[in-house]
């Protein structure tokens, strides 16, 4: 993402067991951190803010559902027993496992996109052949899905369109479902 001009901010949680509620207040901690007080403050423009989680990171559904100045979130395998998807009002990405028996796609990932009845657009792309622990390595699917989201969306660089819309046929996806046109 760092290579695309985007600022990036990774973090750990505080405890193992924080559930997503927690982390995404972790999350918007960060957010006002970088954007207030870190030493690229003056670098981040506060109006073009995005976010991405995984699993629990599925507090970036949280996140996202109670900070509507967001321009895209993206949650990866996302875990969460609370669902906030019917108030999320931010483009959302969202990516799930075929092969994932953490949060499986059709207890998590596919209820949530379900749910995103107000996003103005959604996608869901679950990756073929991948479990939970996909989103911990590099993988071009998702680099190049996540940056073509965040470009079109934080960016609005219309470009990138063409890379979401029409439905791409990847053979490295066993569903992509996404609102066309952008």
């Amino acid at each position: 993402m760092a290579s695309q001009g985007f600022v990036v901010m990774t973090l750990n949680t505080n405890a193992l067991w924080d559930f997503p509620a927690d982390r995404s207040r972790q999350q918007l901690a960060a957010l006002t951190y970088l954007t207030a007080q870190s030493t690229v403050k003056n670098r981040i423009d506060p109006g073009r803010l995005a976010l991405m989680g995984w699993s629990m990171g599925g507090g970036s559904l949280q996140s996202a559902a109670s900070t509507p100045s967001l321009k895209a979130a993206i949650p990866l395998a996302p875990w969460d027993l609370s669902d906030v998807s019917s108030r999320i009002t931010v483009p959302t990405m969202i990516f799930g496992a075929d092969g994932d028996t953490v949060a499986s796609v059709d207890d998590f990932a596919l209820p949530f996109y379900n749910g995103l009845v107000s996003a103005p657009d959604k996608s869901l792309i679950v990756l073929k052949d991948t479990d939970h622990f996909t989103f911990t390595d590099p993988n071009t699917t998702i680099a190049q899905y996540s940056v073509s989201w965040l470009k079109r969306f934080v960016d609005n660089d219309t470009r990138y369109d063409q890379f979401l819309c029409p439905t791409p046929n990847d053979p490295n996806t066993v569903v992509f479902q996404i609102t066309c046109p952008l």
